[in-house]
């Protein structure tokens, strides 16, 4: 694909069916919509999800991945895959030089995200890791408002995932059967929502210098060992981040599937997913925001990942690749402090 092309056709092939984000985030429709971008096949070897899709209009499908990216003649693969395959997905498209979107998080583990990177590197091709509230109006306006010194010095990084548990939410069988299998996933409710606040914590805050996480199977016996909630505590210099995750959140409407809570010497601003931005200035009170709209090219992830490759642009500080190195070190150093309860320097895992 030429670069700065506009007008050329990007072909876009599918990496896996099984997270669930490609259709109830709508993220295959949003690249179906996006002008001169055709998604032309996909791989999973889940019959069901390959009927699925075929009936959304990615009707070449393949049992076997590697059969598909031997034949078919692509620009770029999305990855939609258990987070142990992510490494593999990523390494083989980066070998055919094709770029890379990966639906969060990162990886199952820092071993294979830092092959992904590798890889990536190696290959000269864009790798993208996408989290939902990338594209949230309220999140980024709540991280814009700090970034720019509304509330001075930030000292504190609070994100809340939470809902009643994958499979009482409605997540398919394809989906949640590997949520609940801890090497596919790399751990619990740990991997699937601290992962929201370490990547936050990284974007604010930058890189903690040692980390402590707690949690365990409180509710859900019927995944035991495996956690069900989890908090992850990460320690800077002069600030704190705070990770936390649950699949026991009864009512799920009780809060925001997600909750971003930033405080600064002088003031706090607290946002979630889809309820706005409230923001307490110094000598104040609580008032809701106005909220911007996204400007073109930040819709959502799919039209981020076009338009970035499209223009030979990097893409937004947290779905980049160091970034997410970097958070995915400090969840590896929250699972060693979850396993053996203690404190985790990020030198034990991650050279800086």
């Amino acid at each position: 694909m030429g670069e700065n092309s506009m007008t050329e056709t990007m072909k876009i092939g599918i990496l896996g069916l099984v997270h669930d984000h490609i259709f109830l985030m709508n993220e295959l429709n949003n690249f179906q919509t996006i002008e001169n971008v055709e998604v032309t096949c996909a791989a999973d070897v889940n019959e069901p999800l390959r009927k699925k899709v075929s009936n959304m209009g990615v009707t070449r499908t393949y049992k076997d991945y590697r059969e598909m990216l031997a034949t078919e003649d692509l620009d770029a693969v999305a990855v939609y895959a258990e987070n142990a395959l992510h490494g593999v997905y990523t390494e083989a498209a980066a070998e055919k030089g094709l770029h890379v979107l990966v639906e969060k998080p990162m990886a199952a583990n820092l071993e294979i995200a830092q092959k992904m990177v590798a890889a990536a590197q190696k290959n000269h091709v864009q790798m993208m890791i996408n989290f939902p509230p990338f594209w949230s109006t309220a999140l980024r306006h709540a991280i814009k408002m700090a970034q720019d010194g509304n509330i001075g010095t930030i000292f504190e990084c609070r994100f809340r995932a939470a809902h009643n548990g994958p499979k009482e939410m409605g997540c398919t069988p394809f989906f949640y059967n590997w949520l609940y299998d801890e090497k596919l996933n790399g751990a619990g409710a740990f991997m699937d929502f601290c992962t929201y606040g370490a990547m936050y914590s990284r974007w604010v805050l930058g890189v903690p210098e040692k980390v402590t996480a707690i949690g365990g199977n409180y509710v859900k016996d019927y995944i035991a060992p495996l956690e069900d909630n989890a908090i992850l505590l990460m320690a800077y210099k002069r600030a704190l981040g705070i990770a936390e995750a649950s699949w026991n959140q009864i009512p799920p409407g009780e809060g925001p599937l997600y909750s971003l809570i930033l405080r600064g010497n002088q003031g706090t601003i607290a946002a979630s997913f889809d309820k706005g931005v409230k923001a307490w200035m110094e000598g104040g009170a609580w008032t809701d925001v106005k909220i911007p709209p996204l400007e073109t090219g930040h819709q959502n992830a799919p039209e981020h990942f076009v338009s970035c490759i499209r223009a030979n642009q990097p893409f937004i500080d947290p779905a980049s690749a160091i970034n997410n190195l970097q958070s995915q070190a400090a969840l590896e150093a929250g699972l060693i402090s979850l396993k053996q309860d203690r404190i985790v320097y990020l030198t034990e895992v991650l050279k800086t």
